[in-house]
């Protein structure tokens, strides 16, 4: 009986190793596509690239949908390591897209609306708290990369709206008690994120490009 039973588990986690598959290389794809956005010229191109890119979410959804079919509900947990860093480069990528559509910190809701996933965990497949943050704080240091670049685009307003938006972010981070190790390394990088676009404000401000900005209007 313990052979059968361990024969089935095998079954099971390839079929989800096999979808798992297919998601991370949507999830390239979509990375791809919101990457050229670092371009000099990829600031133009912003609305065009987030669109493209949430038609490639639509690719995810079916196979988070194929996902859900290949596990008991209440097992979520059991198999949470096959999914659980691709689930996490789908909510940062969620999180970007949503930051470059609006400039504003997607919640987990939306990101778990986009993945067309639940959010209560008695559901099932849902978008876990921790695999959220971890999302939302890959996207900062994503943020970070796009404040240099915006400089060199000669986007100046776009580093001072980011470092708002990053301190925010930070701010919110130290209210949680993150017990998760993981998680909380993390986190630790998200100061040198917040330093690193610091770094590029000031360099605005002594060079009297940010207040030009500002007297120019940001967008």
């Amino acid at each position: 009986m313990s052979t059968l039973m361990t024969g089935i588990v095998t079954v099971r986690d390839l079929d989800i190793r096999k979808v798992v598959q297919v998601l991370e290389q949507t999830t390239r794809e979509i990375l791809t596509v919101l990457q050229s956005v670092h371009q000099p010229t990829g600031f133009k191109e912003i609305p065009s690239k987030c669109l493209k890119a949430r038609e490639l979410f639509c690719t995810v959804r079916t196979y988070t949908g194929e996902l859900k079919t290949k596990f008991p509900v209440e097992q979520y947990y059991r198999y949470h390591e096959h999914w659980r860093f691709v689930l996490q480069r789908l909510a940062f990528l969620a999180a970007f897209v949503v930051y470059l559509e609006s400039e504003s910190l997607v919640t987990r809701e939306e990101v778990a609306n986009i993945l067309a996933i639940e959010v209560d965990r008695e559901k099932g497949f849902h978008l876990d708290v921790e695999d959220y943050l971890a999302g939302v704080l890959l996207m900062a240091s994503e943020l970070s990369r796009l404040a240099v670049n915006s400089v060199t685009a000669g986007d100046y307003g776009r580093p001072l709206r980011i470092s708002n938006f990053i301190n925010e972010l930070d701010s919110g981070f130290r209210l949680l008690n993150l017990k998760n190790d993981p998680l909380r390394k993390r986190y630790d990088g998200l100061k040198y994120d917040v330093k690193k676009i610091e770094e590029v404000v000031y360099d605005l401000s002594i060079r009297g490009l940010a207040k030009e900005q500002e007297t120019g209007g940001d967008k």
